[in-house]
């Protein structure tokens, strides 16, 4: 099984190794009611860098001449016609209208699919007035270089290339340090930490 399988792709989260105890045991009690607050919606989401998908329960036996969805640039309200919205509000951001759709499956789940209008940021969550997750903490996902705007391309290839040259330089490093070791066994090296 894989690292966050099973887990909906809006909740899951990297494990950063170089932990204290004490910033485990906070991020595990702010990753539990990060949870909590998003099993409390009326719905589940998901998403990737390029849309949201949301589902939202429904009476069984829904059709959709029984539904009231109103999909806007950054504005969505879904709800039974005569009945109070299920879920209502502001997006974080703009999605494109055009390749935003609804459906119903199993005449019990209304599902919505908002494409971004960014698709290098990940949202925090589908309404901006209920409870955000730590997008700080989502897992990156796969993604060619050739997926990316211009701006956005150069900046992630400068990185590289400014990564690739640090761990050169680390190796370097490391290199001389060992030459230094076989050329002086007569000293001790276990205290040396590299920087």
């Amino acid at each position: 099984m894989k690292p966050n399988e099973g887990t909906p792709p809006a909740q899951q989260t990297i494990v950063m190794a170089d932990q204290t105890p004490e910033q485990k045991v906070q991020d595990e009690a702010a990753r539990q009611r990060e949870q909590e607050e998003q099993a409390a919606l009326p719905y589940q989401w998901r998403q990737t860098l390029a849309d949201v998908d949301v589902d939202v329960p429904i009476p069984k036996g829904t059709r959709g001449k029984f539904v009231n969805v109103v999909i806007r640039k950054q504005r969505i309200s879904v709800g039974l016609k005569g009945q109070e919205s299920i879920m209502e509000g502001s997006l974080p951001h703009e999605i494109k209208l055009e390749e935003s759709t609804w459906t119903i499956e199993d005449q019990c789940l209304l599902t919505l699919h908002l494409e971004k209008v960014n698709k290098a940021q990940w949202w925090p969550h589908v309404l901006t007035h209920h409870p955000a997750i730590n997008v700080q903490a989502l897992a990156p996902e796969n993604s060619k270089l050739s997926d990316l705007d211009g701006e956005t391309r150069a900046m992630v290839e400068k990185m590289m290339f400014e990564q690739r040259q640090k761990q050169g330089e680390e190796a370097k490093k490391r290199e001389v340090l060992e030459r230094f070791k076989r050329e002086h066994p007569e000293m001790d090296f276990s205290q040396v930490e590299m920087e």
